[in-house]
């Protein structure tokens, strides 16, 4: 594996097009829209309601579910370290007057009045595309007021790349799972490592694992070639954890 600093992971997304940012501002799209945000506004806690809990937005990209946490009545932070992403949503902030406090910073460079502590932290899609994630897995959880809730999203490891995959060879295949290795893409290069790395990481914080989730498309969404696969197995992994009181 090339020798990956965090900021140069940061600068591959300087470069996603404006058209894309824009693209995704409503929901993220159809992946978050139907296999993640769902699972993320629960174990947040929306279904008891999010009026005036304070949420850390950790990665928040342009903001998108910072906007769907402050219309369920969230107070949010979203920290954002690229210029590309973090304007696009100080802007949307700008027309909509939500009350989201954005700043520009990565996770393992937090200002030191970003807000802490929070009632929760979500940090969504955010940590495979990390190269010194354990600081930034740390930062969050150290934002966390005792007992508070911790909620992380990433690439299932173990059914990376499972669309292009299927549609190849009609199921999924794996050969590497237990290695550490690059997974370049369109715009940036995301890093896979075993899911045991980051629930022991978890576990080492002194976090209290409540729930995992590996979402599955509902059948009648699988109207598109490859769209099957997501049915059949998850390409996410959602785990909710309770932070050291």
């Amino acid at each position: 594996m090339p020798e990956w600093t965090n900021e140069a992971a940061i600068a591959q997304w300087e470069t996603l097009p404006p058209e894309v940012v824009g693209a995704m501002d409503a929901d993220g799209d159809f992946a978050k829209r139907h296999l993640v945000n769902p699972h993320l506004l629960r174990l947040l806690g929306a279904d008891g309601g999010l009026t005036g809990r304070r949420i850390l937005d950790a990665g928040c990209g342009n903001g998108y579910f910072s906007r769907m946490l402050a219309r369920e009545g969230a107070h949010v932070v979203g920290v954002e370290p690229t210029d590309a992403l973090s304007g696009y949503a100080r802007r949307r902030e700008t027309e909509l007057a939500q009350g989201i406090r954005y700043l520009q910073a990565g996770l393992t460079d937090l200002p030191a009045d970003f807000g802490a502590p929070f009632d929760a932290v979500v940090c969504s899609m955010v940590l495979m595309a990390i190269p010194d994630w354990k600081p930034a897995m740390r930062a969050c959880v150290e934002a966390l007021r005792p007992g508070g809730t911790f909620v992380f999203a990433i690439t299932h490891p173990a059914f990376e790349g499972l669309g292009g995959i299927w549609r190849e060879h009609g199921a999924y295949r794996v050969d590497r799972y237990l290695a550490d290795y690059d997974m370049p893409s369109t715009y940036a290069t995301d890093f896979h490592r075993p899911l045991s790395a980051y629930l022991n990481e978890l576990a080492a914080l002194g976090c209290r694992l409540r729930e995992v989730v590996e979402p599955g498309l509902p059948p009648e969404l699988a109207d598109a070639d490859g769209l099957e696969a997501y049915v059949r197995l998850p390409n996410f992994l959602i785990a909710a954890a309770e932070g050291p009181a």
